[in-house]
């Protein structure tokens, strides 16, 4: 297959930061996505509908006039997020979820939630005004390998949840072994995952080739190559719980290429076109529209796009480097190849 024309796709899974730097990779995702659930952790943290509402603001006043680009707003999980701000959020007719991050996770995450029991009323609330809980999962407990954090959270955390709250919709983020793959698929309908491009793409060798990659550093971290290929196979499965969602995630170079790096790889330069390549070597680009462009919608039970993408089976070089503001970010594949590109877009009629 040379080309393919594909509904266009939205991410469900996605870090703008902001200011000069959202302004600086805004263009990468809007030029491929439709929509976009929009990450909340930013400095300070988007934990109210006001700073959501204000967030939501300069995403749209970043984008070309043109465009048809729709941030998708989430609040941050804290320890002091009241019942009344969830009821706000439902009715506030832009915010779609309400995101957890375990305290110290990840990239800004240090107001997280400490305790899940602490979060039980707002998560009641949540349920019966059928907000999603969006779940990075994985635990931050010292004593933990990094590489069990997240079958660890799966045991501790996501099944009492799933029993305490069984009509709460949830999904698990950035999903990386076999473990996650496999209880999404035997869970109830409540419960979706997304999966990224790189976890797809990568395993945790790809942290060592030739020396250390602080580029392909994220949390949760690459696994091993059995995992990959679960994932892969949950991804082209059609299955309607899995779908896509990047964690693109900007940092400058220099906080990468540090003596303590940023988590996080920059995949929106090239999002939708490195997912084709996984699908193609799976022998499974008849189910990418699927994954792309309606599992997502779906479950979060909204309209599918209209307009089209047609991607073409033509390889292009990654620049070395992109804008980040005042500073340059290295994207996944810099300097390296990608075989698949973008051909136009289609408006509908």
């Amino acid at each position: 297959m040379q080309e393919l024309t594909l509904i266009r796709p939205d991410d469900w899974h996605l870090h703008l930061r902001d200011g000069a730097t959202m302004a600086s990779v805004l263009p990468d995702t809007a030029r491929r996505f439709a929509r976009a659930i929009v990450m909340p952790n930013l400095k300070p943290p988007v934990t109210t509908v006001e700073l959501a509402s204000a967030y939501r603001d300069r995403i749209l006043a970043a984008l070309e006039k043109d465009g048809i680009f729709q941030p998708l707003m989430t609040l941050y999980l804290t320890d002091n997020t009241t019942v009344s701000e969830i009821e706000a959020a439902k009715n506030s007719g832009f915010i779609q979820a309400v995101k957890y991050y375990p305290a110290g996770a990840t990239t800004h995450s240090e107001n997280g939630v400490t305790d899940l029991k602490r979060v039980y009323k707002v998560l009641e609330a949540m349920q019966k005004h059928d907000l999603p809980l969006l779940l990075h999962g994985e635990v931050t407990d010292p004593e933990v390998d990094v590489f069990d954090r997240e079958a660890v959270f799966i045991e501790r955390h996501l099944q009492p949840l799933i029993r305490d709250f069984p009509g709460l919709r949830m999904v698990l983020e950035h999903i990386t072994t076999r473990t996650a793959a496999q209880f999404v698929a035997e869970a109830g309908p409540q419960l979706a995952a997304t999966i990224t491009a790189h976890h797809l793409l990568l395993n945790r060798n790809a942290l060592f080739a030739g020396g250390i990659r602080p580029h392909h550093y994220c949390l949760p971290i690459l696994k091993r190559e059995t995992h990959r290929q679960a994932l892969v196979q949950a991804a082209t499965s059609g299955n309607p719980r899995y779908f896509l969602g990047t964690d693109s995630a900007p940092h400058p170079r220099q906080d990468k290429e540090s003596a303590c790096g940023c988590a996080g790889i920059y995949t929106a330069h090239a999002a939708i076109e490195l997912y084709a390549e996984v699908f193609a070597a799976a022998d499974a680009l008849d189910r990418l529209e699927a994954f792309a462009s309606f599992h997502g919608p779906d479950f979060y039970r909204l309209p599918r796009n209209q307009d089209s993408i047609i991607l073409e089976k033509t390889s292009w070089t990654v620049e070395e480097s992109l804008d980040c503001g005042k500073d340059a970010l290295i994207p996944l594949r810099a300097g390296q190849t990608v075989h698949w590109r973008i051909k136009e877009t289609q408006r509908a009629r």
